[in-house]
């Protein structure tokens, strides 16, 4: 990297609540925030937005015409959005960029309009302007006024954290000084969660006739960094996460990034990734630069609770850390997979665990502690067809 950049904001909607006063609060128990959803006359886990956040959406909603017809993906990251800019000092400052992706984008919106179609042969005048991805970022960039330049993109579940890297790049290219980055998914659809399902990854709800999978279930439904569990046990949760991006040290700075990495793997299958995960090794060495593996504190991991997903990762980590591996943590187990929003809330965790000082830890699992001190953390991500991207941040000193 050219120059260290400063995280002077970072926000979120998710199951935590819609503050990181909210989210670190939830992040010091050891509950899930999952539930049962009806979906096609059966049951299916999920991870929804907390309570608080939903009626924060809903005001939003509410509070113009214009924004009643938006897909919930566009309505989240507005709010995140708005949240991240009031933290961030930048007042009324229109002078940044917007990078901010998904990986399913519009996704209610976009079944339900191709269902009307499929059913009347006639779709809504709305339903192309709604669904385009670009919607997203156009939307909070018209809420925020924001003159800079506005991005959407589409990386599967690395999307957040490619946000950052490209904002990265925008920074350290002397072409911006100030960018938001992140993403937004809603997915909790019948057809998204079907998807899963037939990739014979996702969590079994309770009612499944095997023993062992119904008792997993009732503690800890997603076993994400489990490395001996049986069954897949993904489970989708929805968000937004967005960080305020400055070029330099700053002072009101929560976090700075150090180095960027990110690498893609030479495809086998359409959701492929080797057992050794060629590219996280390539994405954390390219991200530490030149820095001892022994100065980083923790990981936290992508981890989505799938048994390729988890081990994968895990043997990349000792490829390039070897015995002397960093703690290790996800928070999947906790909100489920967010697609695209993923990597910006284990960003989120990793910059309130720097702030805190305090390691949040996998509750069913043992923790390897090598350090008292937080001082630099990993943060990785990586979505089907191995695009994987770390981000390895500090804390202000």
């Amino acid at each position: 990297m050219k120059e260290k950049i400063s995280i002077t904001a970072i926000a979120s909607l998710s199951p935590l609540g819609s503050t990181i006063e909210e989210a670190w609060k939830a992040y010091q128990n050891n509950d899930h925030y999952f539930s049962l959803a009806e979906e096609n006359g059966g049951k299916s886990w999920v991870a929804p937005l907390s309570s608080s956040a939903k009626i924060k959406v809903e005001e939003l909603r509410n509070s113009d015409n214009k924004y009643k017809k938006l897909d919930d993906s566009v309505l989240f990251a507005m709010v995140a959005s708005r949240l991240a800019v009031q933290q961030s000092g930048w007042g009324s400052t229109s002078e940044f960029g917007i990078n901010l992706g998904s990986s399913r984008g519009a996704t209610k919106l976009f079944e339900q309009y191709h269902a009307e179609y499929l059913e009347t042969g006639i779709t809504s005048t709305l339903s192309s302007p709604t669904t385009t991805l670009g919607n997203i970022s156009s939307w909070v960039s018209h809420d925020l006024g924001a003159t800079g330049p506005e991005i959407s993109h589409s990386i599967t579940c690395s999307t957040g954290l490619h946000s950052v890297l490209n904002g990265v790049a925008w920074l350290n290219s002397g072409m911006a000084s100030k960018f938001l980055v992140g993403a937004s998914e809603a997915p909790l659809t019948n057809f998204t969660i079907a998807q899963m399902k037939a990739l014979k990854i996702y969590a079994k709800a309770p009612e499944s006739n095997s023993t062992s999978v119904v008792e997993l279930s009732r503690d800890y439904p997603c076993q994400a960094l489990n490395l001996n569990k049986e069954y897949n046990t993904m489970i989708l949760g929805e968000a937004a996460s967005v960080a305020c991006l400055e070029t330099g040290i700053v002072k009101n700075s929560l976090a700075t990034i150090d180095g960027v990495g990110y690498a893609t793997e030479i495809l086998k299958h359409n959701t492929s990734i080797s057992a050794n995960a060629l590219c996280f090794q390539k994405s954390m060495k390219m991200a530490m630069g030149d820095i001892d593996p022994a100065e980083v504190d923790a990981i936290v991991m992508h981890a989505p609770g799938t048994l390729k997903g988890d081990s994968s990762e895990f043997n990349a980590i000792q490829e390039v850390f070897g015995d002397n591996a960093p703690q290790l943590t996800t928070n999947k187990w906790k909100i489920g997979h967010t697609f695209a929003t993923s990597g910006m809330l284990n960003l989120e965790l990793a910059v309130l665990m720097l702030q805190h000082n305090q390691m949040i830890s996998v509750p069913f699992l043992e923790t390897k502690m090598r350090s008292e001190s937080l001082n630099k953390i990993l943060v990785n991500a990586v979505g089907f067809g191995g695009n994987a991207v770390s981000i390895l941040i500090s804390r202000n000193k």
